[in-house]
């Protein structure tokens, strides 16, 4: 009826999705360099959300982030909880436009260890990840001066065939 109609017109055309992290303002108009990731297929809302950027380099990737800052490298992380519905949308600082290698995680039991029967994980690429270690060419990501948009689809363990996505 009318009340409908009425809430319809009330409501803007745009919902704001709330963008989750410590870098959520780097992804504002008019931000940047900063990644907005948008996460797809998660398994459930428990635990918490993380994104790491590294160095674009094969002996970076995936390197304890401890070496890498001892060896004076780049290394950001970005930690948020998990929103209870909505969209996943997170934000993660770059110090500059470049070359980068990004990772999502999602830490299901909150124990910032990654747990391969558990967790996911998720890259730009979206290629299956099966059983083997993700590479490096699956992670990188070219950011702008500004905002880059990407969307990553959460994989996880998926008996013998190793990690896919859930659908």
């Amino acid at each position: 009826g009318l009340g409908a109609l009425a809430l319809a017109a009330a409501t803007p055309a745009v919902a704001q999705t709330r963008i989750l992290g410590s870098d959520a303002e780097a992804c504002r108009p008019g931000g940047g360099p900063a990644i907005r990731v948008n996460i797809h297929g998660l398994r459930d809302r428990t635990g918490r959300l993380k994104l790491e950027l590294y160095p674009a380099t094969e002996e970076d990737f995936l390197r304890d982030d401890r070496d890498l800052r001892r060896d004076g490298r780049f290394f950001r992380r970005v930690w948020a909880q998990m929103p209870a519905a909505g969209d996943v949308v997170m934000c993660i600082r770059a110090p500059s436009p470049g070359r980068y290698a990004l990772l999502f995680t999602h830490d299901r039991d909150g124990q910032n260890k990654f747990n391969f029967w558990r967790d996911g994980a998720g890259f730009v690429s979206n290629e299956r990840l099966g059983r083997s270690r993700p590479r490096l060419r699956q992670a990188v990501i070219n950011v702008g001066p500004g905002v880059t948009n990407v969307d990553i689809t959460v994989q996880y363990m998926r008996g013998l065939g190793g990690f896919a996505p859930i659908n």
